[in-house]
């Protein structure tokens, strides 16, 4: 390909919209361009990229054993309602009406297309097992669309879906994707780690991520020091780990708290550590509130409170609410006194003497112990874990580092052929739900994530196995009648040899050819110029480690290869 007959609006200064490295980096490397919020053009140089993973994830897919199909992105209510997830699924889910004012949504997902495609066509279980996927664009109505490809509202995914006859058989489908997932990214070149993971608003009995490791990834990964187990924060499991205090027990009394309401200047005016304080939030679990007290230095966990209370939503109640529940201001909730039950953290149920809302404004209470001041409903684990916690696995140590989702398997089991009555005949004749899988993969937050993870102050660091070109033939003096055809004719050996190159031809300043080089991370650049061929060399330099070495003209394309399968 050449430059001047292509399309590369690269851009000098970083838009304003941009948040993360990989955002602003796509938008200044003329690889995306916004529309609406959450929703992008994606120019030719990020379509290349984004093929460059599409080919990765059918060639991993494939040898699988998956079979690729395609299903409409418009789905009909009919079949979400079918499933339980048209109500479910929440303001996410993008509804619309055709003209004959039939309801239907913007898929996110494909779960009951896809249920309702099997249910229609197989029914023996001499016809599986069978694993369907696409690779296809899918639509999520984010309430804070950021970070450009990171966390769109339309994004490209591929989502893949097994049917067995049995739990046995849905395991061996899982491990297929759990390996073909593990050869997608190391094909990638990119850094990965696999978690276990929250099933959310897909469901499931268990899932995993694959996270790409970056020290910009907005999720936090937790890993034990000492043995093979992770999680993301959602699902990582905290321990009951602690023992009551044998304090004496102190009268409990109301402090006036003029200006504060956060745990940290709450400790800082009573002059005590936060791990005093106990949260009382208030929380809608579906149409009932409950209270749920997590210890101050602590963050309660949405999931884990969904999950307890086996509910659809979990979301902070509203000012009307709290105040309805507790008597006092949002802001100053406690235990004490309340209109709905208490829930409490492990870590809570261990805490004597100490400090919560007073459900009085500016005011609260000191000294309260439950069982004499209040009582709780129940005692689960309902937090963060934290780096430093005990591994409830073997007993080692937490650490956090962050990471990109890019990958999810879910082992649905029936959810969704329970449900939608999608059923085959066994060896004995009998009707049988199938047992399911679902395996989603962000193609385009692949791309993203490639970026968060490999690059410098001067742009993208493409690995070899994503990068847009593999090459790039940068001639000097594009006038010079014997630079360009030295030039060419290396263009045309990297061409026949299949490394696809990108000449160069512009009219422009070395230092803007450069730039833009280094900005769209094309792994090797080669250079020629009057003084590189008055030596017969080429300048041949590494965009990874910035190494330059004079190579010898008729050699160049050997060695461009050779430093290419090194990358790999």
């Amino acid at each position: 390909m050449r430059y001047s007959n292509f399309f590369i609006p690269t851009l000098r200064e970083v838009p304003a919209e941009a948040e993360v490295i990989s955002h602003k980096l796509m938008l200044r490397a003329g690889m995306i361009k916004k529309l609406a919020s959450g929703v992008y053009n994606y120019l030719p140089l990020g379509l290349m990229v984004i093929r460059k993973v599409e080919n990765i994830v059918r060639q991993c897919m494939n040898e699988a054993g998956a079979i690729e199909m395609l299903m409409p992105s418009i789905q009909p209510s009919e079949l979400w309602k079918e499933s339980g997830r048209w109500d479910y699924y929440g303001k996410e889910l993008l509804r619309i009406r055709d003209r004959h004012d039939r309801d239907f949504c913007y898929g996110p997902t494909h779960e009951e297309v896809i249920t309702d495609v099997v249910r229609s066509y197989i029914s023996s279980y001499k016809n599986l097992p069978i694993n369907l996927y696409q690779i296809q664009t899918k639509f999520r109505d984010e309430v804070r669309p950021r970070f450009g490809l990171m966390r769109g509202r339309e994004f490209m995914m591929k989502d893949a879906y097994s049917f067995d006859m049995d739990d046995a058989g849905a395991n061996i489908s899982y491990e297929k994707m759990y390996k073909a997932y593990c050869r997608i990214f190391e094909s990638c070149g990119l850094k990965y780690k696999v978690v276990e993971a929250d099933t959310g608003s897909i469901g499931g009995s268990f899932s995993h991520e694959f996270m790409v490791l970056a020290d910009t990834g907005e999720d936090f990964v937790i890993s034990c020091g000492s043995c093979d187990y992770s999680a993301n924060v959602e699902k990582a499991i905290s321990v009951n780990e602690f023992v009551k205090s044998e304090e004496e027990l102190k009268p409990a009394e109301d402090v006036i708290t003029p200006g504060v309401k956060s745990v940290e200047d709450v400790a800082g005016f009573l002059k005590i550590k936060p791990e005093q304080i106990a949260k009382t939030m208030i929380v809608r679990v579906d149409d009932r509130l409950v209270a749920i007290m997590v210890r101050g230095d602590h963050e309660m966990n949405e999931a884990k409170v969904k999950n307890y209370f086996k509910a659809t939503t979990v979301e902070l109640a509203s000012y009307d609410s709290i105040e309805e529940a507790t008597g006092g201001p949002a802001g100053y909730s406690g235990p004490v006194g309340i209109k709905v039950p208490v829930y409490a953290d492990y870590a809570v149920a261990s805490m004597v003497n100490y400090c919560v809302g007073a459900n009085l404004k500016e005011t609260h209470s000191i000294n309260i112990n439950h069982g004499r001041d209040f009582d709780f409903a129940d005692v689960d684990d309902f937090r963060n874990a934290r780096e430093g916690d005990t591994c409830h696995k073997c007993g080692g140590k937490y650490m956090i580092t962050k990471g990109i989702e890019v990958g999810h398997i879910f082992k649905l089991g029936t959810k969704y052929s329970s449900s939608m009555n999608a059923m085959f005949l066994d060896k004995e004749g009998k009707r049988q739900p199938f047992i399911m899988g679902c395996y989603g993969i962000g193609v385009t937050r692949v791309a993203a994530s490639a970026i968060e993870q490999n690059h410098d102050e001067n742009g993208i660091i493409w690995p070899v196995q994503l990068a847009p070109f593999k090459a790039v033939v940068v001639p000097l003096a594009v006038k010079d009648e014997e630079v360009m055809r030295h030039a060419e004719a290396v263009y045309k050996r990297l061409s026949d040899m299949g490394m696809e190159p990108l000449l160069d031809d512009r009219d422009e300043r070395a230092g803007v050819k450069f730039t833009d080089a280094e900005l769209i991370g094309i792994p090797v650049r080669i250079t020629l110029g009057k003084k590189t061929l008055e030596k017969g060399c080429a300048e041949v330099t590494v965009r990874k480690t910035g190494e330059t070495t004079e190579v010898p003209l008729p050699d160049c394309a050997e060695a461009v290869k050779k430093i290419l399968d090194s990358l790999l």
